[in-house]
């Protein structure tokens, strides 16, 4: 699917964001259909959280069809102690990140929405280059024997 060093890159930009947002108790990147790309999620059973992401991502999609919205861009769910948002990552996957209800949301939209595209970024290209490799590298041409004179029989 992705390559490892895009992989890791990810992470790394997942780490990043969650040193930059205190707040923040997890963060995941993952496909449209559930499968984990990178996490940053202590103590949380990451593969769940990306099916269900993946499932309210359906459903999000489908609401914003159905009420002309335009394509899905982030998802938002408050509950008693916290926050989970979604958001689009590049074309074929999503960012959702976890946050303590103390969070300024204005900042989580903010980091959440750049983090998304960076990540994006990196997961489109990965995919690109794996959807249309490099013709392989040609080895150099070797020079052709220029044929010296013919032997004389003495």
């Amino acid at each position: 699917m992705v390559p490892e060093a895009e992989v890791q890159d990810v992470l790394a930009e997942l780490q990043r964001l969650r040193a930059r947002v205190p707040l923040l108790s997890g963060a995941l990147a993952a496909s449209t259909d559930g499968l984990i790309l990178a996490h940053d999620t202590p103590g949380m059973e990451a593969e769940g959280v990306a099916a269900l992401t993946a499932a309210a991502l359906g459903v999000a999609i489908r609401m914003a069809d159905a009420t002309g919205r335009g394509g899905f861009r982030e998802l938002l769910v408050r509950g008693e102690t916290g926050y989970i948002a979604t958001y689009a990552a590049g074309s074929s996957a999503i960012l959702t990140l976890l946050a303590e209800d103390r969070i300024n949301v204005g900042r989580l939209h903010l980091e959440g929405r750049r983090a998304g595209a960076r990540i994006g970024e990196l997961i489109d290209t990965a995919m690109e280059r794996a959807a249309h490799p490099a013709p392989p590298a040609r080895a150099p041409e070797q020079p052709t024997p220029q044929p010296g004179p013919l032997p004389r029989r003495t």
